[in-house]
């Protein structure tokens, strides 16, 4: 068992939530449209589609991505202790575990699925609390109650499906889905401008504008204000007055990030593009609660296909590349793969906006997992791989 998990994959979280998460999307849009298209045994189909989707796409693909991406920048910018070995191989193992509960629950006992599905964020805030509670930086406290509002919102969604209370359960998904866009949010906000300042100077192009953090507390408080709003069920004209200030906050912020000044630089680009799909879907949501001049739900596919999707693919890109020991040069497949992520957020949003129909949805669906399934050429084997050696720095 040592041996196991002396081997590269369960040397940082990075590689086996990545390579997994690359997996599961494909699978997950292959097992969409058979529920879609009604090729799916009955026992599946008696769950209504949109919450099966939901929860799989946040729950399953979504917790696979941020946690690696969470428990790999941890080491580097908080200083803490990296999760490896046998801690790693159980977290990977609660999450594979969800996964089988959650596709098989037709034929399981009622409460083992849900019980099951529901271990993994407590068990990732009982390896990292304690270290966290250690850092000088108390900011990163914060990620404690994100993952307590995971695991709540999980909670909500069984319980309503238990229930068949689907107002329950959609409010499960609704938490989930504003407790992930409050960690885009902090996190995405560290690491966008960090990274082009660090671009801008090795450059000679100067630097971005000076950190505001009176802008970032406003920020993320019209952002909880939103969500509070939200979540109690208010008048759509106060959800929309919130998710006006969001987008003009939002907007201000990235736009002192500069990000048009490394547009040369895809890794970089690519999460300012994020950022943008954040804006827009914030905006959306002001013109579907104030005006009614969009559909309800197309906020949530500009954000989950367009911000989280550009953000995803850009750091999965450059944390592999960087934590195996080769340089941040783009390959050329990545660079498609962006685009076709950039695709797929344009057609769903379209196709909800002006109604082209399913085919559309499908062919969205479609260029989603193909921009997974091109990183999963690219850096599959290379996860499984020891690292590449460093070169020496110059004399």
């Amino acid at each position: 068992m040592k041996a196991l998990f002396s081997t590269p994959l369960w040397s940082s979280a990075f590689r086996p939530f990545y390579f997994l998460g690359a997996l599961y999307a494909p699978l997950l849009v292959i097992a969409w449209l058979a529920l879609h298209l009604g090729l799916a045994g009955d026992p599946l189909l008696a769950v209504p589609l949109q919450f099966r989707h939901g929860h799989e796409f946040i729950f399953g693909f979504s917790a696979a991505i941020i946690i690696g991406i969470v428990l790999t920048a941890l080491p580097s910018w908080a200083g803490t202790e990296e999760i490896r070995g046998g801690r790693l191989f159980l977290l990977v193992a609660l999450w594979l575990g969800g996964r089988i509960a959650f596709w098989a629950a037709p034929w399981l006992p009622p409460p083992l699925p849900a019980l099951i599905d529901c271990l993994l964020f407590p068990a990732v805030a009982a390896m990292v609390a304690p270290q966290l509670l250690r850092v000088r930086n108390r900011l990163y406290l914060l990620l404690l109650p994100i993952l307590a509002a995971l695991f709540a919102a999980n909670l909500l969604y069984h319980r309503g499906m238990a229930t068949a209370d689907y107002l329950q359960t959609w409010q499960g998904l609704r938490l989930a889905l504003f407790a992930i866009i409050v960690l885009y949010v902090l996190k995405g906000g560290v690491l966008a401008p960090v990274f082009t300042g660090n671009a801008l100077r090795e450059r000679g192009r100067g630097d971005i504008a000076p950190h505001n953090m009176t802008l970032e507390i406003a920020a993320l408080g019209a952002l909880l204000l939103l969500a509070g709003l939200e979540l109690a069920g208010a008048a759509a004209v106060w959800t929309g007055a919130g998710a006006l200030a969001c987008a003009l906050l939002q907007a201000w912020r990235t736009a002192r990030w500069q990000g048009w000044r490394v547009a040369d630089v895809p890794l970089l680009l690519v999460m300012h593009l994020g950022f943008g799909w954040l804006v827009l879907a914030f905006a959306l949501k002001a013109a579907a609660d104030l005006g009614g001049l969009v559909p309800p739900a197309a906020w949530l596919h500009a954000f989950t296909v367009g911000s989280l999707g550009m953000m995803m693919l850009g750091l999965m890109t450059r944390v592999s590349l960087r934590h195996t020991g080769r340089p941040l040069r783009l390959p050329r497949a990545m660079l498609a793969a962006f685009v076709l992520m950039f695709g797929a957020a344009l057609l769903r949003l379209a196709a909800a906006v002006h109604d082209f129909g399913s085919g559309a949805i499908v062919l969205a669906a479609g260029l989603w997992a193909a921009s997974f399934l091109l990183y999963f050429a690219v850096f599959g084997k290379m996860l499984l791989q020891p690292s590449a050696p460093r070169a020496a720095p110059a004399a």
